[in-house]
C-alpha cells in the first residue's frame, strides 16, 4: 500500500475506474435506498458519505464503499422496528440516524482496539448462512414491489400475504420487472463496458415514461446539497436505547465482516495488503457521516471495487472520485429520478439478492460435517424468518459448542488437539532433513496438527501467502489432522487453487478417513489435487519429487 495520502501518479487510471465504480454504484444505491424503508434519497446520500471518507481514511486503496445488501436488510430491519414503536418514519429519524451513527462509532473503536483481528475467525457456515438468509430476504421483499404492490416489511408477512399477487398485481409494472432482468443478465454478452445494471435502469425507465405506464415510481429526489439531520438525536427517548445499541453493534460487526471480505478480494486482485484496522476506521467515519445527513450505512462493495480495479484505479483517489461522481449526480439529475419505477428497482434488486446467496455452501449441504450443515441451514432460517441478531449469536454459540464435542470426542480416540498447527518457521522432520537440504530452494514441507477447523484457517492462509514465489512444490503433511470442518475445507481449497494458478504443484500426505472422504465429496480429490499427488508417506512423496527433478 502506498505511503503518500495521496498519489496522483496514476490520475489517469484512478479517474476512470472511480467513475465507473460510481456509474455502477448509481442504480444500487437508489435501489438499496429504497429497500431500506427510508427512500431512494438516503441511499445516494450513504452512498456519497462512505465512497468518498472511506476512501479517504480507509485501509484499502481501492475500496469502493456504499450501501451493500447486508447492510440494508438490517437497516431495514431497524427501520421497520422504530417505526412500530414510534408509528411514523418521520417520528423514528432521531431513533434511525442515532443507530447509523452509534455504529459507525462502534467500527471506529473497533479500529483503534484491533477487533479486525477477530473477525477473521467467525465460522464459515455462520457468514454462509448469514449472508445467504440476507440474499434470501432481498428477494422476498421485492416480490410484492416487482409486481407494483407495496410490500410489507417482514418475510414472513410477506408470505402470508402472497394471495394479494393473484387479485392486485400490476401486469404492467410485472413487464418493466421482467425486462429490468432480461437486460441485467443479457446486456454484458454484447458488451461489458457498461454497466448492464445502469443500462437496465434507464431502458425500462424510458419505456414506463414514454408508454405512460401506470406503475409507483421513486418520487421526487431532493436536489442540492443534503442537509444535517442530527439535531434531534438528543430527544430520544431512553426506552430506544436498547434497541438502539442492538442495531449498531449488528450494523458496526457485520459492515466491518463486508468491508474486510471485500478487501481481501481487492488484495488478492491487486498483490497488495490492505490495513484492516485503518480500514474499520475509514468505513465508521463514512458511516457517521452518512448518518449525519440521513442517509443510509455501507460496507466495502465488492462488486464496485472490482470494477474500479479493472478499470484502472490503484489509489484511494478513485474511490474519492466514485463518491464525487455520485454527488454531481445528486446536484444535476437528481429530478430525473424521480420518474424511476419501483419495479425497475424491483428487478436489479432481485438478481443481487440471488448473487448474494452462497449456493456452493447450499450445494454441498449433505457432503459436509453435518454439525456444520446443521449450523448453516440454523442461522439461514433464522435470519430469513426470525431475527438477524439472534441467528450470528446462535451460529457461533453453537458453531463453537459443536466444535468442542468433536475436540472431545477426538481425544479421547487418543489423537492429537492440543496444538493446532505448527506452520511458521518450522524445521524440517528428521525424515524430511536429507531432502529438504537438498531441494529447499523448490519445495517446502507445511506441517500441520490436530482438526483443521474455522478458528485456525485464517492463520493457515497467511502463512501460505507468505511463501516464495519461485518455489515448484508445496507439500502439506497431514498425517496427524484426525478432522476437518467446513471452513477448513474451503480454505484448503482456495489455498490450492491459488497455488496451482501460480504453477505450484500441491502435494498431500498421510490424508486420514474423514479429510479424505470431506476432499473427495466436494471434489477437490481429484478435481484440484490429482490421485498422482496424493501420497500415504512423506518418502513416497520425495520419490515422486526426485523423478520431477531429474
Amino acid at each position: 500500500m502506498s505511503n503518500k495520502f495521496f498519489d496522483l501518479t496514476n490520475f489517469k487510471g484512478d479517474f476512470t475506474g472511480g467513475l465507473v465504480a460510481g456509474v455502477v454504484a448509481l442504480p444500487l444505491a437508489l435501489a438499496f435506498g429504497v429497500q431500506s424503508g427510508m427512500g431512494a434519497t438516503a441511499g445516494l446520500y450513504g452512498a456519497i458519505a462512505v465512497g468518498i471518507f472511506a476512501a479517504l481514511f480507509g485501509g484499502t486503496e481501492t475500496q469502493a464503499s456504499g450501501p451493500t445488501g447486508p447492510m440494508t436488510v438490517v437497516s431495514a430491519a431497524l427501520v421497520a422496528a422504530a417505526i412500530q414503536m414510534n408509528g411514523s418514519l418521520d417520528d423514528s429519524m432521531n431513533i434511525i440516524l442515532l443507530t447509523f451513527l452509534l455504529g459507525g462509532l462502534f467500527q471506529v473503536i473497533f479500529g483503534f482496539l484491533n477487533i479486525a483481528s477477530y473477525v477473521k475467525y467467525f465460522p464459515y457456515p455462520v457468514i454462509s448462512g448469514f449472508m445467504s438468509g440476507v440474499g434470501l430476504i432481498i428477494v422476498i421483499l421485492q416480490i410484492f414491489p416487482f409486481l407494483g404492490l407495496d410490500s410489507a416489511k417482514s418475510t414472513v408477512a410477506v408470505i402470508q400475504d402472497i394471495p394479494r399477487l393473484f387479485s392486485e398485481a400490476n401486469v404492467s409494472a410485472l413487464i418493466l420487472g421482467v425486462i429490468t432482468i432480461v437486460i441485467y443478465f443479457v446486456f454484458p454478452k454484447i458488451t461489458k463496458a457498461i454497466p448492464s445494471a445502469l443500462v437496465a435502469l434507464i431502458v425500462a425507465t424510458l419505456i414506463a415514461f414514454f408508454a405512460q405506464m401506470d406503475v409507483p415510481l421513486i418520487g421526487e429526489i431532493p436536489s442540492g446539497l443534503p442537509a444535517f439531520q442530527l439535531g434531534g438525536i438528543f430527544n430520544v427517548d431512553p426506552s430506544a436505547y436498547a434497541l438502539i445499541v442492538e442495531y449498531a453493534l449488528v450494523l458496526a460487526v457485520l459492515g466491518s465482516i463486508d468491508s474486510l471480505l471485500t478487501s481481501v478480494i481487492a488484495d488478492n486482485m491487486t498483490k497488495t495488503k490492505h490495513n484492516s484496522n485503518r480500514e474499520l476506521i475509514g468505513q465508521g467515519i463514512g458511516n457517521i457521516l452518512a448518518a449525519a445527513i440521513g442517509g443510509i450505512p455501507g460496507a466495502g462493495a465488492t462488486k464496485g471495487t472490482v470494477v474500479n480495479i479493472n478499470a484502472g484505479g490503484k489509489t484511494r483517489l478513485s474511490g474519492i472520485i466514485h463518491g464525487l461522481f455520485l454527488l454531481t449526480v445528486l446536484l444535476g439529475l437528481g429530478k430525473l429520478a424521480a420518474h424511476i419505477p419501483l419495479c425497475v428497482l424491483a428487478g436489479l434488486l432481485i438478481p443481487i439478492g440471488f448473487k448474494i446467496v452462497d449456493f456452493k455452501g447450499l450445494k454441498h449441504l449433505t457432503k459436509v460435517p453435518r454439525p456444520d450443515a446443521v449450523v448453516l441451514v440454523l442461522v439461514l432460517l433464522i435470519t430469513t424468518f426470525g431475527s438477524l441478531i439472534h441467528a450470528v449469536g446462535i451460529g457461533i454459540a453453537l458453531a463453537c459448542l459443536l466444535f468442542m464435542k468433536k475436540a472431545g470426542d477426538i481425544s479421547e480416540r487418543g489423537l492429537e488437539v492440543g496444538k493446532v498447527a505448527d506452520l511458521g518457521n518450522s524445521k524440517p522432520w528428521q525424515d524430511e532433513k536429507e531432502f529438504y537440504e537438498k531441494y529447499k530452494d523448490k519445495v517446502i514441507i507445511k506441517h500441520l496438527f490436530g482438526p483443521l477447523f474455522f478458528g485456525f484457517t485464517s492463520y493457515f492462509k497467511d502463512q501460505i501467502k507468505a511463501l516464495p514465489n519461485d518455489i515448484k512444490a508445496v507439500i502439506i503433511r497431514m498425517d496427524r489432522v484426525p478432522y476437518i470442518d467446513q471452513s477448513g475445507l474451503y480454505t484448503l481449497e482456495d489455498i490450492i487453487f491459488d497455488l496451482r494458478a501460480q504453477n505450484i504443484e500441491v502435494l498431500i500426505v498421510g490424508l486420514k478417513e474423514q479429510p479424505k472422504d470431506m476432499l473427495e465429496a466436494i471434489e477437490i480429490i481429484p478435481d484440484l489435487v490429482p490421485m498422482d499427488d496424493l501420497f500415504e508417506n512423506i518418502e513416497d512423496s520425495f520419490v515422486y519429487l526426485r523423478k520431477r527433478f531429474q
